[in-house]
Parts: structure tokens; C-alpha cells; sequence
């Protein structure tokens, strides 16, 4: 039997990044565990300002480790580092810039904006950044992410991989760029599927209900595991968590989990 992926709903955003804090730091610790760092990729939307929430808490006992901390980017568009549309900009406004010197410095992994005009450049030079961290291409398939942080938009499109894509089919490469978003910025980079669902664990985050619709097509019916969310699902599985407030879920019927 296929195991499904985890759902879990809180009363609030609080109570979210509360449950939040506690899967990452088990993600980092198991990730420290197992090779020393932690690396990690981070898509954009609301979810930096959940993981600030999330991450930046003061609390006994386990601590966030930035400085073990390998952070890329789950896909980004081709703006400069410092623009409004950038994924890094909003990163580094809403977490990077607010860690405390206690916490650690994490390794960022930025896009390279000389290669704003050639987006497939821009692809392999960070499928080169990938590389280096999780060594070469040829003696390694895919690279397994310790964990992957993710949001879900409203047609049901993660990363920049969107609905009936042809990049949804792509196999090979690691990082694929995109030069007809159907979301702007048009020219994007992108992680691939496969190597969202080798993560060793994916989460998505998603609040509010103007996520109810798309939620309740990717978890409750069979035309959503075609959307790109419900292919993560697929290939996820029970490594594949998501972490969602009451508002987001009301009237599923999917069924969710009373605690991590």
C-alpha cells in the first residue's frame, strides 16, 4: 500500500511555526547526523516570513545551527539579487538578515545575475552550484536534499514548475530554466521534479482560504495528483508533509495527522 503524505492543520499561524520549528530542527539534526550540514532548499511566496516566525523563536533546548545550514533556492527568476521579484531578496529580508550572531551564518547559494539574459546559462551554472555540494553529476543521479521548504500557489503549481508544463517531463537535468512562466517574471530557474521528490523530506506550507480550493483538488480528488503539487505527492509519499492552517483545509476530506 502507497503510503500518503502527512496533513497537518493548526488553529493558527503561530501554532504552525511552532510545529514548524520542531520538524526543521529534527530535518537539521538528522541532516548533521548524517553528513555534517544541512542543506536545504527554499522556495518563495509567503513562506520566508512563516520560517523567520518559525526559526528565529528563542527556545530551550535543540537550537537552529545556521552555520551548518547549506541553503538553495527551489527555483528563482532572472531579476537582479536586489529586486523585488527576487527570491533571494525576499529570503534574505525576511530570515537571512535577521539572525541573530548566536545562531550562525548559513551558506547561501544565490543565482548568478550575470546570466540574466541567458537563462539556460543561468541553469547550469547553478545545476554547476549543485554539483559542488552534492558532487559531480556523473557519480551522483540526483541530488538528495536533507529537506526541501515549499509553497503551493493557486493553480496548484510549486517551485516554477507549473500545471501541463513540459518541464514537468524533464528527467535529466537538475536544474531547468523556463522562459514562459505563465507567472511573472517570465524567465525563471527551476529545480527539476525528480529532484523535489528525492528529497529526504518536503514540506509544503500553506495558509489561508484562498488555498482551500487548490488544497482540496490536489488531496481530495483524482485530477489533482496531475497538478504539479499532487505529482510531489506521488512521488513523496510519506516523506512529503504539509503544514497548513484550519482556514486552508476546511471541509476536506483528506485525512490529518494529530501531532508530528
Amino acid at each position: 500500500m502507497v503510503q500518503q503524505p502527512n496533513l497537518y492543520a493548526f488553529s493558527d499561524i503561530d501554532k504552525l511555526a511552532t510545529s514548524l520549528r520542531t520538524y526543521v530542527l529534527r530535518c537539521q539534526n538528522a541532516g548533521f547526523d548524517r553528513h555534517g550540514v544541512f542543506k536545504v532548499a527554499v522556495s518563495g511566496g509567503s513562506l520566508p516570513k512563516i520560517l523567520a516566525e518559525a526559526l528565529l523563536k528563542q527556545s530551550n533546548g535543540n537550537t537552529i545551527d545556521f552555520s551548518k545550514w547549506e541553503i538553495f533556492f527551489a527555483d528563482e527568476r532572472a531579476v537582479p539579487l536586489d529586486h523585488d521579484d527576487s527570491n533571494h531578496k525576499l529570503l534574505k529580508d525576511e530570515l537571512l538578515d535577521k539572525i541573530p550572531p548566536n545562531m550562525g551564518k548559513p551558506h547561501v547559494h544565490p543565482i548568478d545575475p550575470q546570466y540574466m539574459d541567458d537563462v539556460q546559462e543561468m541553469a547550469d551554472q547553478y545545476q554547476n552550484a549543485l554539483m559542488g555540494s552534492f558532487a559531480a553529476k556523473d557519480s551522483v543521479k540526483l541530488p538528495i536534499f536533507d529537506l526541501l521548504l515549499l509553497g503551493c500557489g493557486p493553480d496548484g503549481h510549486t517551485c516554477s514548475l507549473f500545471p501541463n508544463h513540459e518541464l514537468l517531463r524533464e528527467s535529466d537535468a537538475w536544474v531547468a530554466a523556463i522562459e514562459d512562466s505563465p507567472k511573472p517574471p517570465s524567465k525563471r530557474i527551476t529545480l527539476t521534479l525528480p529532484v523535489v521528490t528525492h528529497g529526504i523530506k518536503i514540506a509544503f506550507v500553506a495558509t489561508g482560504e484562498g488555498k482551500r480550493d487548490i488544497l482540496r483538488q490536489i488531496l481530495d480528488t483524482d485530477e489533482g495528483r496531475s497538478l504539479p503539487c499532487g505529482l510531489v505527492n506521488e512521488g513523496g509519499a510519506e516523506r512529503v508533509s504539509w503544514f497548513t492552517d484550519n482556514a486552508a483545509v476546511e471541509g476536506l476530506g483528506f485525512p490529518r495527522r494529530g501531532s508530528l
